[in-house]
């Protein structure tokens, strides 16, 4: 199993810069890929941007450019540095773990999530 405990949300105007912070239980070096997902209200929640063990990162067309994930492993921590900030940005954003065990059973943890939001 994996906790996840996310920091860094708040309220920053359009333009702004946060960053948001993920503490896992395990080292994150040992979890499959770890993201940060988004979920705006009466919207489907959606992928922003991962990191798989190797280090590769993917990111959202909408925030290409803008947002930059990273991770401290001696710190067993996930960062998602969010600049030029824009009110669609807006939302809850949710760290993510996915497993993959040697069976190959497969599982995701999340986090309780922390509230970005970005004013006009």
């Amino acid at each position: 199993q994996v906790q996840l405990v996310e920091s860094g949300g708040g309220l920053v105007q359009a333009g702004g810069s946060l960053r948001l912070s993920c503490a896992a239980s395990r080292s994150v070096f040992s979890i499959h890929a770890m993201g940060w997902y988004r979920q705006a209200p009466g919207k489907q929640r959606e992928l922003v941007a991962r990191i798989t063990y190797g280090g590769s990162t993917n990111y959202a067309d909408s925030v290409k450019g803008r947002f930059t994930i990273s991770r401290d492993n001696a710190k067993n921590t996930v960062y998602l540095q969010m600049n030029s900030l824009k009110p669609e940005d807006t939302a809850v954003y949710y760290c993510n773990a996915h497993l993959v065990l040697v069976s190959g059973d497969e599982y995701d943890y999340w986090g309780q999530g922390t509230q970005v939001t970005v004013s006009s």
